[in-house]
């Protein structure tokens, strides 16, 4: 069955946290491993409730606000040095932009409520990708069945005809239980070069 639409996962994948040197400075404060800063900010359960749509972004920021005994001025400072290390994969979003027209593409993100601005807000994230799927707005996530089923009919494909790309294995699986083409994505792998192997050129 020919491939009719590619399909990225967001966090991980065409951004990814690059330099972590904003975080490792709060780590050190709070006594913690690098990564460990980030597990505490989207495990917790503020965050898994604004991952389905059951709270704001604000109550993930505030959750770490009481965790980690912030002032309102340092969590402000804190959320800034969160992100600051993360880099969009830019070749990679030029070459999803060569796609459209001839296959469709989206982004199916377990993402808070604030995803979506901040995603329409780059221009080439809007040149790249046609449709969004956010699991905050659809109030399921990813591995879950649902979320699946759900963008392969908004972008009017057959699972067989979609190939989907995630950093995260569980949901590269989910994807394939799914009837989808998938690719477990790692840093350094030519996602390009990848899908070309599927017949996506």
């Amino acid at each position: 069955m020919p491939i009719h639409a590619v399909i990225f996962d967001m966090g991980g994948v065409i951004l990814r946290t690059e330099d972590l040197s904003g975080r490792r400075k709060w780590a050190r404060r709070f006594g913690m491993g690098e990564w460990e800063l980030a597990e505490a900010v989207f495990n917790s359960e503020a965050a898994a409730a604004a991952t389905v749509g059951q709270a704001p972004e604000a109550a993930v920021w505030e959750a770490a606000r009481r965790r980690f005994n912030l002032s309102a001025a340092e969590l402000i400072e804190f959320q800034i040095d969160f992100w600051s290390g993360d880099r969009f994969d830019d070749p990679l979003i030029d070459w999803v932009a060569s796609l459209r027209g001839r296959y469709r593409t989206a982004i199916l993100s377990n993402a808070w409520s604030g995803a979506r601005d901040f995603l329409t807000g780059q221009p080439g994230v809007v040149r790249a990708f046609e449709t969004l799927i956010i699991s905050a707005e659809e109030g399921v996530r990813k591995p879950q069945e649902e979320i699946y089923a759900r963008t392969a009919q908004r972008l009017n494909v057959l699972p067989g005809q979609a190939v989907f790309v995630d950093d995260v294995l569980e949901n590269v699986e989910a994807a394939r239980a799914c009837g989808w083409l998938a690719i477990h994505f790692q840093p350094g792998l030519n996602v390009p070069q990848e899908l070309a192997q599927m017949g996506v050129k």
